[in-house]
């Protein structure tokens, strides 16, 4: 196994970050991270010549070895000071100080080590922290801010996962963010996307929008100036427990269509998160329920007129931003009906010319729509008959 490998070295090797922390929570981790004080050289040395499978993805300059092993990519990364660093990337020389290590780190809950053995390796309380469900940098949150600017929306999405109140900030910390907000604005899209999203389908998502306002963290990441507060609260409460898409929630602070030509502007959204935005600040207040027996019905109806790929995956979205827990069950559950009248059978019938037989099965679309998609072919074409 590879951690004998590195016992017979002399080499420590320990869990790291996140998944520290995700296992002194309870929760499985996704990824297991390793450090240790061996080089990356020394690393690649011992792996070779013990045939490991190496997988090279270029974090070697950081002073990270992928090692392939029983099917599982394991990330080693070698201790490291961070020598000089411009608010998005470090320079980084290696370091056998486990303490050192741990400074460089954003937030005390992934500042910890676990060894093999089981003993915790805690330089910054972190594990206090984490059983108070406190969110706190590393030492001095400006100093760890500007080394890199999007830690402050790690700090929010952090704290949106493991903080059990809204509000519950030390007023040094947010100062230090609002001062140093401007930072954001040279972050690629790509990674406050990343970072947004996780913090959209977070707890306390609400407060901590409100907060990106307040600390004047909006503009820099695409959000408009004047979002709309008001009903960002009101929609963030309706869809709760509905698993929306990130962009279904983000959408409830735009006024209109700009909004979000501006966020993809500057984040870079999916295709697909553009069309969901669009659909969404379009259809919202024009595509709602009906009274009476059927309330499903316009939705129905806007599905079956629809030339456009994945119309009904927008409109789940539209319902949970809507609030309508039921009448999502209930389309969810609804397969579209298929129908049931072709050229051919019109044909059968003695219309024969093309353009007529169009016309034909317009009127017949026209008049199954009428009957709730209910009308069956012989149904149908007595109508025809008939006119």
């Amino acid at each position: 196994s590879f951690p004998e490998m590195f016992e017979k070295k002399n080499y420590e090797l320990r869990i790291a970050g996140g998944a520290v922390r995700d296992l002194l929570s309870g929760v499985t981790p996704q990824d297991i991270d390793f450090a240790t004080t061996a080089t990356p050289a020394e690393m690649k040395e011992m792996f070779t010549s013990a045939g490991v499978r190496l997988i090279n993805n270029k974090g070697e300059k950081h002073g990270t070895i992928t090692a392939r092993l029983h099917d599982q990519n394991f990330e080693i990364t070698t201790l490291r000071i961070d020598v000089v660093t411009d608010g998005r990337h470090a320079q980084v020389e290696f370091t056998t100080d486990w303490q050192k290590d741990a400074e460089r780190r954003d937030l005390t809950v992934n500042s910890m080590f676990l060894g093999l053995d089981g003993t915790l390796y805690d330089f910054f309380n972190g594990y206090e922290d984490l059983k108070s469900k406190k969110i706190r940098f590393v030492g001095k949150a400006s100093e760890r801010i500007q080394e890199d600017y999007l830690r402050i929306l790690r700090y929010f999405r952090f704290y949106g996962r493991i903080a059990e109140e809204p509000g519950d900030h030390e007023p040094t910390t947010l100062q230090a963010i609002k001062e140093n907000a401007r930072g954001l604005a040279g972050i690629s899209g790509e990674r406050i996307w990343v970072e947004l999203k996780k913090i959209l389908l977070g707890n306390h998502v609400n407060h901590l929008v409100q907060l990106m306002y307040e600390l004047d963290i909006a503009q820099y990441i695409g959000l408009p100036l004047d979002g709309n507060l008001g009903e960002f609260a009101r929609v963030t409460k309706n869809i709760q427990n509905l698993s929306p898409k990130p962009m279904t929630v983000l959408t409830s602070l735009f006024k209109g269509k700009d909004d979000v030509t501006n966020l993809d502007l500057r984040l870079k959204i999916s295709k697909e998160e553009k069309n969901l935005g669009l659909f969404l600040v379009k259809q919202r207040q024009e595509l709602t329920r009906a009274g009476g027996p059927e309330p499903l019905r316009p939705y129905q109806d806007f599905l079956m007129d629809s030339r456009e790929a994945n119309t009904n995956s927008k409109i789940f979205e539209l319902l949970k931003y809507q609030g309508e827990e039921q009448l999502l069950k209930e389309m969810q559950e609804w397969t579209v009906p298929t129908f049931p009248v072709s050229g051919h059978d019109l044909r059968k019938m003695g219309v024969t010319s093309g353009k007529e037989i169009g016309t034909a099965l317009q009127q017949l679309r026209e008049e199954w729509k009428r009957s709730g998609y209910h009308m069956d072919k012989e149904e149908l074409l007595s109508c025809l008959k008939r006119s």
